[in-house]
């Protein structure tokens, strides 16, 4: 696994051992990427604030910043992912301009800085996604006009809270990408 382009391209990221983090693969990556910079209205990853929730090896967020993200927070709950998240980090010494948050999605706090876009990536099938949508419009994640990409099984459901819209849909293997756009 490396980051697809940027100040950090071709640089490796570490992913834990075991099935509990299920990275997104660097050719899904880089087509969510691609869609980010080309097919969905937003502000560009240059200056960005970014929210990367269950982050496992931060490899979306971490890729963000690579492509000129100002600030990413990581949201993690898992004890092994956040230290291998945290390994990421460092080795991209990208400390200064990140944050863990050690608790579940649907527990987020309040923030006094919303973010221009938001991962979300959680285990399949699961219903994790919907409740962690409501955290982090409820605590003032995201901005108006927020574009949120949120990885689900391809057969997966992924009901919408109020405020967020499908711009489109990608399909990547078993997985689907849900592109979404935020107004409060």
């Amino acid at each position: 696994m490396r980051i697809g382009a940027g100040k950090h391209k071709g640089r490796p990221l570490s992913a834990p051992k075991g099935q509990d983090t299920r990275p997104t693969s660097d050719r899904a990556r880089e087509a969510i990427f691609n869609v980010l910079e080309h097919g969905v209205p937003g502000p560009g990853m240059r200056g960005a604030r970014v929210i990367d929730v269950f982050a496992g090896t931060g490899a979306l967020g971490l890729e963000a910043l690579s492509r000129g993200a100002e600030h990413c927070t990581f949201v993690e709950n898992n004890s092994t992912a956040r230290r291998t998240l945290d390994e990421n980090i460092q080795a991209l010494h990208e400390g200064s301009s990140t944050a863990i948050l050690k608790v579940k999605a649907e527990a987020i706090n309040d923030t006094a800085k919303p973010c221009d876009y938001a991962f979300l990536d959680a285990p399949y099938n699961k219903d994790l996604s919907t409740p962690a949508l409501q955290a982090l419009a409820d605590g003032g994640w995201l901005k108006d006009d927020c574009v949120v990409m949120v990885e689900v099984a391809k057969t997966e459901a992924l009901p919408l809270p109020a405020g967020f819209s499908v711009h489109k849909e990608k399909d990547y293997g078993a997985a689907r990408a849900v592109f979404l756009i935020f107004n409060a």
